[in-house]
């Protein structure tokens, strides 16, 4: 039992420890930022991310201390990677936008179909914390809600009781698959950009492939499969080609 607290104890020490130093970081990022020393925060923003840190601050952080240095590719992939994380930010959108205005393709966007959209706009609605925290909530009331069903004599609570359990039912159940839907999104986003100054796409996943259009650096893509040193990409027009691994940096 001894050995046990000992352990506990030590572990809340390391923890504290790195996270007083992730703080100290970040707070020293800040400042050179502040202090135009761009290149020098993005080395801090940098390490910290190494350590495991993540946060949608951080990445936003990095995005415009890359941005301030003229890297606009690593200055859009940071914003993106904090648009994972908090959807909704008003900041983020905004720089992301300001970013985007820098890359050469400009490429229309085919509308998603209308309950995709809606899909989208739910689980970005909350984060998957929070959607999760829903889902746990909305059951404990489902069974009080049904012990009520099973218990009562009186016709019209019975009635009641059961249509709401069937409404707090589907309230979690819908939040449980946000919730996952949320966390899916963010480990596996299957989005890329193009790392590359320009990179010809391919019909095929090789040389000989015949040439099917020029894209450039910093243009938005998606990830539709991978072959050996070859990935097939897909535009947000519904264009679709192979380029190779090297010239893409997954979100």
């Amino acid at each position: 039992m001894k050995k046990i607290s000992w352990l506990i104890l030590l572990l809340l020490l390391v923890s504290n420890v790195f996270g007083q130093a992730v703080d100290d970081s970040l707070n020293a990022g800040n400042q050179y930022y502040s202090e135009k020393k761009y290149e020098d925060a993005i080395r801090v923003y940098e390490w910290v991310l190494n350590e495991g840190y993540e946060a949608p601050e951080l990445y936003y952080n990095l995005g415009n201390a890359y941005f301030k240095s003229h890297k606009m590719t690593f200055a859009l992939l940071n914003y993106e990677r904090a648009k994972l994380l908090d959807p909704g930010n008003e900041d983020i959108d905004y720089n992301l936008k300001l970013a985007k205005s820098f890359v050469i393709d400009k490429i229309d966007e085919v509308p998603p179909f209308f309950l995709t959209q809606w899909h989208n706009s739910m689980v970005n609605m909350f984060s998957g914390d929070v959607w999760a925290v829903i889902s746990m909530a909305t059951f404990v009331l489902l069974l009080l809600v049904f012990s009520v069903y099973l218990y009562t004599r009186k016709y019209g609570i019975k009635k009641l009781s059961f249509w709401f359990s069937v409404l707090l039912l589907y309230v979690s159940i819908s939040s449980f698959v946000f919730a996952l839907n949320d966390r899916q999104r963010i480990l596996h986003p299957g989005t890329a950009l193009i790392s590359a100054s320009s990179v010809t796409v391919e019909s095929s996943p090789d040389e000989s492939g015949t040439d099917l259009f020029l894209i450039h650096e910093g243009t938005k893509v998606t990830i539709r499969e991978k072959l050996g040193d070859w990935t097939r990409i897909r535009l947000s027009d519904g264009k679709t080609g192979w380029v190779p691994s090297s010239s893409i940096i997954e979100i």
